[in-house]
C-alpha cells in the first residue's frame, strides 16, 4: 500500500496547483454484463423516488452520466430542498473508462467580497451562537454548483443543456407529493416558518406544515429552471435570477453583503483528486477544501496494519480500531485541512505540499503506531507531518502555527451515483449546508448557509486557524464522494454520503465493509453506523447491544448513542462482473438499473 499512495502524492505534487486535474487510471475493459452484450445497462442511486426517476429517463435516452447528474440535481432541489439544490454547491468525481481519466470538479461556495474572519463574531468579540448566525443573509455562499454543472456539461454532456431541466420543471409546474422526510423536517426547524418566503411555500396559513401527501407546486423555481435551460449558467449568475439573489441574501436579517459582481466572478475549479491505496484497491476522492479526501484515505491508511477481516464486521475490537483511526485523522483535519487557495496566499503550504505530507507512508505510519488494541487513547493530537520529508529528502512544506477548528457543521446534504451505458461514472455530493441552508429563498431555491462551515472563531490564543472566514474563499468541507478501483487499474465501484462530518465516517465505514467484510453494498449501507468525528464515539441508536456498549466503554471510550441518519449510495462491481448496487434507506433511497433504450 505505501509504494501506491507514495506515487498518488508525487503525481499531485508533480502537476502543480495550476496543472493536471485529472488523474489516468489504467484503461482495461471492466467486465461487465453491459459490455458481454449487446446491452448497454446504467445505473443510478440517489436519495429521493423523484430525482433517481428524472435521471434515469436521461439515461434511457443515451444521456451521459454528467446528463444524468444534472437532471437528478435539479428534481433533488425541488424535492429535497432540506439538503441541496441550486442555490448551493457540490464536489463531483466523474471518470471515463475510455480514456481511463478521473476527474474532480470543485463548485463548493465561496464568500463574498466583503466577508471579513470577524463575520461570525459578537461586538464583544465572541462567537455568535450557530442558529443566530445561519437563518439570514450572513451565512449564503455565493452558490457554485451551477457553474460546475456546466462546465462538467461542457466536457462530457451528450443531451442538450436545456432538456435535462425539463423534468424537474415539469415537477415544479405540476407539484409533487411531500414525502415523510420533508415533512419531518419542516415539522422540527423552528425558524423556517419565521422567514416569509419559506412560510408561504411549505406552511398553511396557520403554519403547520403541509401534511405528507401534499402536493406542493413551486412555479418560481420552474421558472428559474426555464431560465437556465435557455441561457446556460449566465441565466443563474447575472440578471433577474442573481438580482433576486442578492436582494435576498441583503435585505434579510443578518443581512449579507453580496453583490451582482460576486455572483458573475464565481469560477467553478478542476483539482487533481487525492487517491491512495488500501488493501488491493485504490481509493479516489476530493482534494481541499474538501477534508473528506484526504481524512478518509487517512483512516483507512492508519487501519491498513490491522486485521479487520480476522476481527469481524462491526465486532469490538474492529470498532475500537475504527474510532481510534478516526480520531487521530480527524485531529489532523481540525488543525490542517481548509482551502488551500486562500490559505497558501497568506503564508501557508501550497495544496500538494499539504497532501503530500499529510499523506506521506512514513507519517502515517508513525501515527498508526500510536494505535493500541488493549485501550483507547487519553489524548489525540494533530501530528506534525514536517517530521517526516517526501520523496527525494524534500521537505513536505511549509507547516504553520495553526489552531484547531471547530465547525459546528451540522449534517444535512445529499449523494447521488450514476453509472451510464457507456461505462461512465459521476460520484457526486451536494449541499446546502443545514437544512434548508439559511431558511432563504430567492427564484423557488434554498439558498445555502455554507459561510458557517467557517470557523467562527479566525485565531486562537492569537494562533490563526486555516479555515478562518476570507473574501474570496471557499469552506472547508466533509463531503468525501468516491471512485474506486481494483488492482487491475479497473473500477471498482463508487460511494458517497451525506451527514455533515460524519460524511467521512460513513465512507469509511462503508469501504471497510466492501472490503475487509466482503458486504455486498446494500449489507454494508445497511450496518449500523459508529462514527467519530469529535469529542466522543457515536453509535447508531438501537443498533448495538448492551454488552458491546459495555466493553468498548471498558476500552476508554465515551459512547454517545444516537439517530443517524447517513444517505450513502454506491455500487460496486462484484468478481463475476456484476454492477451491485445500495441506496440508503434511512433516508428515502431509490437504485435503479436498466437498458439504454436503443
Amino acid at each position: 500500500m505505501k509504494q501506491l499512495i507514495w506515487i498518488s502524492v508525487l503525481a499531485l505534487v508533480a502537476c502543480g496547483q495550476g496543472g493536471a486535474d485529472t488523474l489516468d487510471v489504467a484503461a482495461k475493459e471492466q467486465a461487465t454484463t453491459a459490455e458481454t452484450s449487446p446491452e448497454k445497462r446504467y445505473f443510478i442511486s440517489s436519495a429521493n423516488p423523484y430525482a433517481t426517476e428524472a435521471g434515469e429517463a436521461i439515461l434511457k435516452r443515451g444521456g451521459s452520466a454528467v446528463d444524468a447528474a444534472i437532471a437528478t440535481q435539479a428534481m433533488l432541489g425541488l424535492v429535497e430542498p432540506q439538503s441541496s439544490g441550486l442555490g448551493g454547491g457540490a464536489f463531483m468525481l466523474h471518470y471515463d473508462p475510455s480514456t481511463g481519466v478521473l476527474e474532480t470538479y470543485d463548485g463548493r461556495e465561496v464568500a463574498p467580497a466583503s466577508a471579513t474572519p470577524d463575520r461570525f463574531l459578537k461586538e464583544d468579540g465572541t462567537p455568535m451562537a450557530f442558529y443566530d448566525a445561519v437563518a439570514g443573509g450572513l451565512s449564503v455562499g455565493v452558490p457554485g454548483i451551477v457553474r460546475m454543472l456546466e462546465l462538467a456539461h461542457s466536457e462530457h454532456g451528450k443531451l442538450e443543456w436545456a432538456d435535462l431541466f425539463v423534468p424537474a420543471e415539469k415537477q415544479a409546474d405540476d407539484g409533487f407529493s411531500i414525502s415523510p422526510r420533508l415533512f419531518g423536517l419542516l415539522d422540527r426547524i423552528p425558524r423556517l416558518k419565521k422567514l416569509p418566503a419559506a412560510a408561504a411555500y411549505f406552511y398553511d396559513e396557520n403554519g403547520a406544515p403541509h401534511p405528507v401527501g401534499y402536493t406542493l407546486k413551486n412555479p418560481d423555481y420552474a421558472e428559474t429552471l426555464r431560465v437556465i435551460g435557455a441561457e446556460g449558467a449566465p441565466g443563474f449568475y447575472k440578471g433577474a435570477i442573481a438580482e433576486q439573489i442578492v436582494e435576498t441574501v441583503n435585505t434579510a436579517p443578518n443581512p449579507g453583503g453580496m453583490t451582482m459582481a460576486d455572483l458573475e466572478n464565481y469560477t467553478p475549479v478542476k483539482r487533481a483528486p487525492v487517491c491512495g491505496d488500501y488493501r488491493t484497491y485504490q481509493i479516489c476522492s476530493m482534494a481541499p477544501p474538501s477534508s473528506g479526501g484526504v481524512t478518509v484515505l487517512q483512516i483507512l491508511s492508519l487501519l491498513e496494519p490491522f486485521d479487520l477481516a480476522g476481527l469481524g464486521a462491526d465486532t469490538t475490537e474492529s470498532l475500537h480500531l475504527l474510532f481510534e483511526a478516526s480520531r487521530l485523522a480527524y485531529a489532523d483535519r481540525a488543525k490542517f485541512l481548509a482551502d488551500q487557495d486562500q490559505t497558501a496566499a497568506s503564508g501557508g503550504m501550497t495544496q500538494e505540499e499539504l497532501i503530500a505530507g499529510l499523506m506521506n507512508p512514513d507519517y502515517l505510519a508513525a501515527r498508526s503506531a500510536l494505535i493500541e488494541q488493549a485501550k483507547a487513547a487519553d489524548v489525540v493530537e494533530a501530528g506534525d507531518p514536517s517530521q517526516y520529508p517526501i520523496a527525494d529528502g524534500a521537505a513536505p512544506g511549509k507547516w504553520r502555527d495553526l489552531a484547531n477548528d471547530a465547525s459546528p457543521e451540522p449534517p444535512s446534504t445529499t449523494h447521488f451515483v450514476i453509472v451510464d451505458g457507456e461505462g461512465r461514472v459521476v460520484s457526486m455530493t451536494a449541499t446546502v449546508e443545514f437544512a434548508f441552508g439559511s431558511h432563504l429563498m430567492a427564484g423557488g431555491m434554498m439558498l445555502n448557509n455554507q459561510l458557517t462551515d467557517f470557523s467562527f472563531l479566525p485565531e486562537k490564543d492569537g494562533i490563526p486557524v486555516a479555515n478562518a472566514v476570507a473574501p474570496g474563499k471557499r469552506p472547508r468541507s466533509s463531503m468525501s464522494p468516491v471512485i474506486m478501483f481494483n488492482d487491475k487499474g479497473e473500477l471498482f465501484g463508487a460511494v458517497g454520503s451525506p451527514g455533515g462530518p460524519a460524511i467521512i465516517g460513513y465512507v469509511a465505514k462503508l469501504l471497510i465493509g466492501v472490503i475487509d467484510w466482503q458486504l455486498d453494498m446494500q449489507e454494508a449501507i445497511d450496518a449500523p453506523h459508529a462514527v467519530f468525528p469529535r469529542g466522543k464515539a457515536i453509535l447508531e441508536e438501537e443498533r448495538f447491544d448492551s454488552a458491546e456498549i459495555e466493553a468498548l466503554t471498558a476500552l476508554g471510550h465515551e459512547i454517545m448513542p444516537r439517530a443517524l441518519t447517513s444517505g450513502l449510495h454506491g455500487f460496486i462491481y462484484k468478481d463475476d462482473g456484476i454492477l451491485d448496487g445500495g441506496a440508503d434507506k434511512r433516508r428515502e433511497g431509490v437504485w435503479r438499473t436498466g437498458i439504454v433504450e436503443q
